[in-house]
């Protein structure tokens, strides 16, 4: 047992390493350019992304620019007001690689997304990225342990994810206008990304925390890789989009963002 419980364990930290990758490379870095990486930490991301997920970062970028051209409308990729909870909670996997292999979405969303060759010989191949990540888990722990950590790896990565489009446009605080929500113990599990409705409401910002008392452990990261001189953070400043402007609710104030340091 105690050697099942060190198999669960790393499968769930390899899950958070796969989720932290999501949020600040996937997320605010290529779909939103929130952030600039420099050329060996971008690097680095994507060879990591591609052992913990094996997802190619312009079809997530297109996929996701898709999702808020379209927010909770026909042509949203994943959206539960128009698939139902529990079908995106459950297989928003399917839907993701519907909209992914769309090539109107890739043409349209994924064009300033460029593909040079270690894409086409390598990480375009998210197969053989899962495979060598689930190696290393044989090596280390034999390859039944390896089988246990690579299941919890698997089912919590996409359930987690999936939780995001499902939860996060269902349950939780609307301080802004718009379907999609924050929920505080959803960030913890996500690096920050369960604070969606201060994203829907300031897509291009790089920190998801806006009110007082707001966890992004996510923006912690980036202001991490910042004292390295590792990124560049496009806005010191919230910028709100229109509609959240016209619409705030009672729960968060709108404010500018705190100067980085």
């Amino acid at each position: 047992m105690p050697h099942v419980l060190v198999a669960i364990i790393a499968g769930l930290v390899y899950c958070q390493l796969g989720l932290m990758l999501t949020t600040v490379y996937l997320h605010r870095t290529m779909a939103h350019r929130g952030v600039k990486m420099r050329p060996g930490l971008s690097f680095a991301c994507r060879a990591l992304l591609w052992l913990t997920t094996g997802i190619r970062a312009r079809e997530w970028a297109a996929v996701h620019r898709c999702h808020h051209a379209y927010t909770d409308v026909p042509g949203d990729p994943h959206s539960p007001v128009l698939e139902g909870y529990w079908r995106v909670q459950l297989w928003n996997v399917g839907l993701y690689r519907k909209a992914a292999h769309d090539p109107e979405i890739l043409r349209k969303y994924s064009r300033d997304i460029k593909v040079d060759r270690w894409d086409r010989f390598v990480f375009d191949r998210g197969f053989i990225g899962l495979a060598i990540g689930y190696c290393i888990f044989w090596a280390l722990l034999g390859w039944r342990l390896a089988i246990v950590a690579a299941v919890v790896h698997v089912v919590t990565y996409l359930l987690i994810n999936s939780a995001i489009n499902a939860i996060g446009h269902k349950w939780g605080k609307r301080p802004y206008q718009g379907i999609a929500t924050n929920n505080q113990w959803l960030a913890l599990l996500t690096w920050g990304e369960g604070l969606h409705s201060n994203h829907h409401a300031a897509p291009t910002s790089a920190r998801f925390s806006l009110g007082r008392h707001q966890i992004d452990h996510g923006w912690w990261v980036i202001c991490a890789m910042k004292k390295f001189h590792w990124l560049e953070v496009r806005h010191s400043t919230t910028h709100l989009t229109a509609q959240a402007q016209q619409g705030l609710g009672e729960q968060v104030e709108p404010q500018r963002e705190p100067e980085l340091v």
